[in-house]
């Protein structure tokens, strides 16, 4: 540890850091531009400058330097004293915001950024109240540097964030300063748009509203949104992220940051692939399919006589179906499908639901989606030093189901033998839980086979062949309306909240298994991580708190 001063207070702060890093850390509120804690350092916005002492050449007694210096350039040492709060800083803060505010345009009220702003709260803070210019500002056209992304040049200040993520996190280099001296400005390559897959992180980036997200542009001012802590459920890597909503519809994702797992990025995939969240065709009511035929339609097809039952009556008809099951097949030939779009605490109360009915039912894991290799950044760097990783596992928990099943009382079986075991009328009864991101999930081999169930519960959030073919078909909740718990790739156990409600007449997916479990009251996801802990604790597990 290093030990400083900072405008006459001592700071313990850790080694290898910039003075800038270190004042924020210790609770200053040092205005910057430029500096990124995971971007190299330019020193080019000049506003954290500093008062620094160091010895006199000649006498060696500590002297105030007669130059200010830069707090992001400059690394701790024991002994260093600067001063952020004077005179000739604050006067320095002023003449950098007139400088930066001499040529941009008043277009708050319509900036997207607005709420957001470094620019507009450094200048309530630092700048002065009326500007001194006189002569007409420079005006710049909107570029459209990508499918996603809008550059408002006339906003920019050149601070070069985009540039270096570009470079330095991305590797694809899309991004450049052209021109010189005050015809500086930002652009993409000739025939090279902003296309790579982290590239929605230059917007989140911007400490000003040049760089914009065409999905979110004009949607919604930040300062009506409010924030939830959460994970992302698009891949293994498990992402920590905001989600932004306001009026129950989720506007934007954004990372959030954390050393351990995705730094301060996120990909595009999971920054953008929230909206089937919001589908029309989502299932929101629960329907319980009698088991005996119903009338022979006019075509000549057999149809099953269906019910629309309330949320009350799905306990009792579970257990009146699975205690009727037990008693014509015996409680091994019942199997339950875990999917790892399930957080752990719903895949535990699951379990301990079927086996206080059925003691031997069969627990197995849900099918994992992959999509191609892993895809690390920055491209072309081995995947050892890679800054960020694209999973090719489109799951977010399946570690954490793996766990609960190994944990949990055999029976337990593999994914891959399961049709094989129903085609062979080892299983009689299924409870299959879905919830991926789209309908298309469903195995083509599983249909036809599944077709011949004695009893099937199909819990999803789209309806599916599965769901064609189900006894009882449970809707269930996007990850953005549900708290738990998913285990990245790496076997890190991070706890996420619910940012939304349910669709109108749907259910949690934790609170219907809490209740189907036995348990009394509301369900709560760190009380249910509690009694997992005294059944299936994990030596060396580390919990991250969200």
């Amino acid at each position: 540890m290093v030990t400083l001063t900072i405008d006459n207070q001592t700071v313990l702060c850790r080694e290898g850091i910039s003075v800038l890093q270190a004042a924020l850390e210790a609770g200053w509120d040092v205005p910057h531009y430029c500096y990124h804690p995971s971007l190299s350092v330019v020193a080019s916005c000049r506003l954290c400058m500093m008062e620094m002492q160091a010895p006199n050449p000649k006498t060696g007694a500590p002297e105030w330097i007669p130059r200010l210096v830069p707090s992001c350039q400059t690394l701790v040492r024991n002994g260093l004293v600067v001063r952020f709060d004077s005179p000739i800083v604050r006067e320095n803060r002023r003449r950098c915001m007139e400088f930066y505010l001499l040529n941009h345009p008043l277009d708050c009220p319509v900036c997207d950024q607005a709420g957001e702003c470094y620019l507009q709260d450094y200048s309530y803070k630092y700048g002065n109240a009326t500007s001194r210019m006189v002569e007409e500002k420079t005006k710049n056209p909107k570029k459209n540097i990508g499918s996603k992304t809008w550059l408002y040049q006339d906003r920019c200040i050149l601070c070069s964030r985009c540039v270096r993520f570009a470079d330095e996190i991305s590797g694809t280099h899309e991004l450049t300063v052209v021109n010189r001296g005050d015809l500086c400005e930002i652009d993409v390559f000739p025939g090279s748009p902003l296309e790579n897959k982290l590239q929605g992180n230059v917007v989140d980036l911007c400490p000003v509203g040049a760089l914009l997200d065409k999905d979110f542009l004009f949607k919604q001012r930040v300062w009506l949104l409010q924030t939830t802590n959460s994970i992302c459920s698009r891949c293994s890597t498990g992402c920590s992220i905001r989600i932004d909503q306001n009026g129950n519809v989720i506007y934007r994702l954004r990372p959030r940051f954390n050393s351990k797992v995705n730094d301060y990025w996120m990909c595009d995939e999971g920054r953008f692939g929230w909206k089937y969240v919001h589908s029309s065709n989502r299932l929101t009511q629960p329907k319980v399919r009698s088991r005996d035929i119903g009338p022979i339609t006019k075509s000549g097809e057999k149809q099953d006589s269906i019910s629309h039952d309330t949320w009350e009556m799905i306990p009792s008809a579970i257990h009146a179906l699975l205690s009727d099951f037990s008693i014509r097949h015996g409680s091994d030939k019942f199997a339950v499908v875990l999917s790892p779009m399930m957080a752990c605490e719903e895949a535990w109360l699951l379990i301990r639901g079927i086996r206080s009915m059925l003691p031997q039912a069969v627990l197995i894991p849900g099918p994992t989606m992959t999509v191609g290799s892993d895809e690390c950044f920055p491209i072309g760097q081995p995947s050892e030093s890679a800054k960020f990783t694209v999973r090719s596992e489109k799951v977010p928990n399946r570690r954490g189901i793996e766990l609960v099943i190994e944990r949990s009382a055999p029976p337990t079986a593999r994914c891959e033998t399961f049709i094989t075991a129903c085609r062979s009328k080892i299983y009689r009864g299924i409870w299959i839980v879905g919830g991926y991101h789209d309908a298309s999930w469903v195995p083509t081999e599983w249909i036809e086979t599944l077709d011949t169930m004695d009893l099937l519960i199909v819990q999803d959030l789209f309806p599916n062949a599965l769901t064609e073919l189900a006894h009882v078909v449970l809707p269930s909740c996007s990850w953005a309306e549900r708290e738990g718990s998913f285990m990245n790739h790496s076997g890190l156990l991070q706890p996420f909240n619910w940012a939304i409600q349910p669709p109108e007449g749907c259910k949690r997916d934790g609170q219907f298994l809490y209740e189907l479990a036995g348990l009394e009251g509301l369900y709560n996801g760190e009380r249910v991580r509690e009694l997992m802990v005294k059944q299936i604790p994990e030596p060396g597990s580390e919990i991250l708190i969200g």
